[in-house]
């Protein structure tokens, strides 16, 4: 190391810094299998669960589905069945009983892939909203996650190949940054993020490794009615962003979790965020770290400028309320 440290000096810094990164970078790349292997899936029964079934049942993985309606779960089944010709496993399951969701899961068998997909919104300041709406959505979002995370554990441990297996989470881009109207439903994100941090430093020595997908705006069942009832200042501040079908977010989040990255973004909005609040979390591409770190700081920058926006549009609506 003595010998080579004259030769080091001579690299350019960005030449000097990929070396580093490609060096000190942890979790190490991963690629984890689909085909052949049990993918289980929580909120399965519609959005961006039943899209993320039908990609990996066309991969050729053996498909299982949580949700609380049976009925949807199996209109889901009949779909995957005739679009992949793959038989799937339902379960019909409140996230927040966490008996409940240990019975399905064993019932299911060892799982190699489990995403869990679950979540609620209900738009409203917090001012105006009940704490019995906060509770549902923290019950269900972030209590349900740990629930079904649990319970899944023990046997993910099990699992019979030995391959490398993956936890993937579906946030929001509300879980990496907070929006007016979203203060019940960005606290249960936020918390996913935080959820697996620490749980990928916990599985990690059995070869299971975290995703965390951030999607945008996504056309579902659910955001339309999201839409119909979230503030009108919400509706102002987020009508910049650009919402994405359920399929193209099942793509990204696929390809994410295959290639186990810890942050999976869905959109160009999406990756300038993961480089805004990259913060501690893990990073496998050494490419990808150098762009993190070469950036942030101008993305610094520029998420100051989105809040100075956002504040000013803020002050322009409740002065135009005054007034009124």
């Amino acid at each position: 190391m003595v010998i080579l440290l004259p030769f080091l000096l001579l690299l350019p810094l960005p030449l000097l810094l990929l070396l580093l990164l490609y060096f000190i970078v942890r979790p190490r790349p991963v690629r984890i299998p689909i085909k052949n292997r049990h993918v289980f899936i929580t909120g399965g029964s519609s959005g961006i669960g039943l899209a993320l079934a039908h990609r990996a049942a066309s991969q050729g993985a053996r498909v299982s589905l949580l949700a609380r309606s049976l009925k949807k779960l199996e209109e889901a089944k009949e779909s995957i069945r005739l679009s992949s010709g793959s038989d799937v496993s339902i379960f019909s399951a409140d996230v927040r009983d966490y008996d409940v969701v240990e019975k399905a899961i064993r019932d299911a068998g060892p799982i190699d892939v489990l995403v869990v997909n679950q979540g609620v919104f209900v738009p409203r300041e917090l001012e105006k909203q009940g704490l019995d709406e906060v509770k549902f959505m923290l019950d269900v979002n972030l209590m349900g996650s740990f629930n079904v995370i649990k319970a899944a554990l023990p046997l993910m441990k099990q699992r019979i190949d030995r391959l490398p297996a993956s936890i993937a989470l579906i946030s929001s881009q509300a879980g990496q940054v907070g929006i007016y109207g979203y203060t019940a439903y960005s606290a249960s994100k936020f918390g996913l993020r935080g959820l697996a941090e620490a749980l990928q430093q916990e599985v990690i020595a059995d070869d299971i490794h975290v995703s965390v997908v951030f999607p945008p705006d996504t056309d579902t069942p659910g955001f339309e009615k999201e839409t119909e009832v979230r503030p009108e200042l919400t509706n102002i501040l987020a009508g910049s962003s650009s919402s994405m079908t359920a399929d193209n977010v099942a793509k990204k989040a696929l390809d994410g979790i295959q290639s186990g990255s810890f942050i999976v973004p869905c959109n160009f909005d999406g990756h300038m965020l993961a480089i805004a609040t990259a913060g501690l979390s893990p990073q496998r591409s050494f490419w990808m770290a150098f762009i993190e770190v070469s950036f942030a700081g101008v993305l610094r920058l520029v998420a100051l400028f989105f809040q100075w926006n956002w504040y000013r549009c803020i002050e322009h609506w409740h002065a135009k309320k005054k007034d009124t």
